[in-house]
C-alpha cells in the first residue's frame, strides 16, 4: 500500500499520500504487514458505530501486524526489527480498573487505534511502544493479524469457563465464530454445536471441531451448558440465551446497534443464567 485510506466520514473514503510519523518518547513506528477487516470497520464506513466510539476523518486499522522500524526515546533500540501485534485500546494506565489490570474498562475515556486513533490501513503506523506484542521471529505476519480478534475470543472462552463433558454452543459463524469453535474444542465438550444463518458455514465449521451444525431458523434445542455469541445482534443474542439450560453460562462478544431490544431480564433471572461480556 503506498497510501493511507481515511474515511472521511459514513460513506465517504479516499486513499490519501502517506508520510510516517517519527516516533516521540515511548513509541514505536511500525511497518504495517497486513491489517484485517472487521465488523467493527464495517460500522466506521456505514456511519453505524456508537457515538463517542469514532473520530471522523480516520485512518480504520485495529487487527494488524507489522515489523518495528524505529523507536522513540525511551524504547528499548533491540525492539527495531522485531515482528509484533498492538493491543487497540490507549488505556490510562492510572485509573482504577486499570490498575486492576481491567485495562479495556480504563475509566479516562475511551481511545483505540483505528477507531479515534490512527489505524493501521496505512504503510506505517506510530503508537505507544507499550501497547506491542513481540512475535517469534520466524512469524507469519499474514496470519498474525488475525491475533487481535483471537485474543477477543480467547477471553471469552476463558470466562465460559468450559469443562470437559460439558455442552457448548456457538451463535455466529464469521472470524469470531470460527475462533470460538476452536477454543471451546480444546476443552472437551461433548457436543459443540454452532448456529448460524449461512449454511454454507457448516464444512469450515466442523472442519475446526464442531460437532453438529443448525440455521437459526430451525428448531433448536435449549439445553446447553455454555454458549458464546459471536454475531453481534440483538437477535443473536435472544437465540445464544434460548439455547441454554437453567443455570448454564451466556458469553456476548458482540456489540448490537445501540437501543436494541435485548435479552429479556425476566428470562435472566428466572432460569438463573450466568451472563458475561
Amino acid at each position: 500500500m503506498s497510501g493511507a485510506v481515511v474515511v472521511e466520514a459514513p460513506g465517504v473514503h479516499r486513499l490519501v499520500p502517506h508520510e510516517p510519523r517519527e516516533p516521540g518518547p515511548g513509541e514505536a513506528l511500525v511497518r504495517v504487514h497486513a491489517a484485517g477487516i472487521c465488523g467493527s470497520d464495517r460500522e466506521v464506513y456505514q456511519g453505524n458505530r456508537p457515538e463517542g466510539y469514532v473520530r471522523y476523518p480516520l485512518t480504520p486499522g485495529h487487527e494488524w501486524s507489522g515489523t518495528v522500524e524505529r523507536v522513540g526515546a525511551g524504547v528499548p533500540e533491540t525492539l527495531a526489527g522485531r515482528k509484533v501485534v498492538g493491543e487497540g485500546f490507549r488505556n490510562c494506565q492510572v485509573c482504577d480498573r486499570c490498575h486492576a489490570g481491567e485495562t479495556t474498562l480504563c475509566t479516562a475515556g475511551y481511545e483505540e487505534t483505528g477507531f479515534t486513533r490512527p489505524g493501521a490501513m496505512a504503510p506505517t503506523l506510530t503508537l505507544p511502544a507499550r501497547l506491542l506484542h513481540v512475535l517469534p521471529d520466524d512469524a507469519d505476519l499474514t496470519g498474525a493479524a488475525l491475533l487481535e480478534p483471537a485474543a477477543c475470543i480467547a477471553a471469552a472462552a476463558l470466562k465460559a469457563n468450559a469443562r470437559p463433558g460439558e455442552r457448548v454452543a456457538v451463535v455466529g459463524t464469521g472470524t469470531l465464530g470460527m475462533f470460538a469453535v476452536q477454543f471451546l474444542r480444546a476443552a472437551s465438550p461433548a457436543e459443540l454445536l454452532v448456529v448460524g444463518t449461512r449454511g454454507d458455514r457448516e464444512a469450515l465449521a466442523r472442519q475446526f471441531g464442531a460437532t453438529g451444525f443448525l440455521t437459526k431458523d430451525r428448531p433448536l434445542p435449549d439445553d446447553f451448558d455454555v454458549v458464546i455469541e459471536t454475531a453481534g445482534s440483538a437477535d443473536a443474542a435472544r437465540t445464544a440465551a434460548a439455547l441454554l439450560r437453567r443455570g448454564g453460562r451466556l458469553v456476548l462478544t458482540g456489540i448490537p446497534a445501540p437501543g436494541a431490544d435485548g435479552l429479556d431480564p425476566t428470562d435472566l433471572v428466572v432460569r438463573q443464567l450466568e451472563v458475561h461480556t
